[in-house]
This record gives structure tokens, C-alpha cells and sequence, in this order.
């Protein structure tokens, strides 16, 4: 059997790809599957804490693969989830990417942010931080 390929998925796989790739560099990091695991938990994280609408928005500006990931598990009826702290936002990612802790988490949360304001536009950016609490939001300040 032939194996043939369809150009949008290819792509979405090699967008995919450079996202997780990104993360890995951002985050220090040869260990692409806890780059995905970053990647994965710090998407569900902020999907999870802003509105449906702005959830689909920036949803829209994600590849494919990657708004596939975004969406998986999601319950737009639960969100968005109530809490406003830091620790809450970073046990979360921690729990989710098994990570050490909630300092390993904040580093991976500045990684992931770092990748999303890369290939995110800032008007999108934007809006999704002004929706954050402020502590959440001082998290995926810009630090570069």
C-alpha cells in the first residue's frame, strides 16, 4: 500500500512540530515530549481561565494540530474556572505536565508564553491577558 499525503495535514504536523520545537528551546530543554507536555498544560491552563468566545478566538489563530490539542477534554460549560491566584494557575500546569513544582511551572509558563506571543498576534495576545486575573496575567508578561 502506497502512502499518500494531504498537503494541510502535513503542514499542521510540521507546525506542530516547530511549536513544540520552540517550547523546547525556550524552556532549555532536548526532552520533546515535556516540551508537549508544556505545551499542552499551559494551553489547557489559559483555555480553562478566559470566556468561550475569546477561547474560540484565539483557538482560530492556532494550526491545526495544535487547536486540536487546545480543544482536547475541553468543557466550555465549566469554564471559565473561578480561581484567581498564581499557585492555582501553576499546580494546574505543574499537575497536568508533571513538572516538579510550581517553580518549574513558572518557568515553563514563561516558555510557552514566549512561543504563543510568537506565533499568536499581539492584538490576540492581548486580549486573552486582559481577560486573566492580574496575578495570572503578570505570569505571561512579556519579559524579553
Amino acid at each position: 500500500m502506497t502512502t499518500r499525503h494531504v498537503d494541510v495535514i502535513d503542514r499542521s504536523v510540521e507546525q506542530a512540530h516547530i511549536w513544540i520545537n520552540d517550547v523546547a528551546d525556550e524552556f532549555g530543554t532536548d526532552d520533546y515530549q515535556l516540551a508537549y507536555r508544556i505545551l499542552r498544560a499551559f494551553l489547557h491552563a489559559v483555555r480553562d481561565r478566559i470566556t468561550v468566545e475569546e477561547s474560540a478566538q484565539l483557538a482560530a489563530q492556532l494550526p491545526m494540530l495544535v487547536r486540536g490539542i487546545y480543544y482536547e477534554g475541553w468543557r466550555p460549560t465549566a469554564t471559565p474556572l473561578g480561581y484567581r491566584d498564581r499557585e492555582t494557575f501553576l499546580r494546574k500546569i505543574a499537575d497536568e505536565a508533571l513538572l516538579a513544582g510550581s517553580t518549574e511551572a513558572s518557568y515553563a509558563v514563561t516558555a510557552a508564553a514566549a512561543v504563543l506571543r510568537k506565533h499568536v498576534s499581539q492584538g490576540e495576545i492581548a486580549d486573552v491577558v486582559a481577560i486573566l486575573p492580574a496575578e495570572i496575567r503578570q505570569l505571561l508578561a512579556k519579559t524579553d
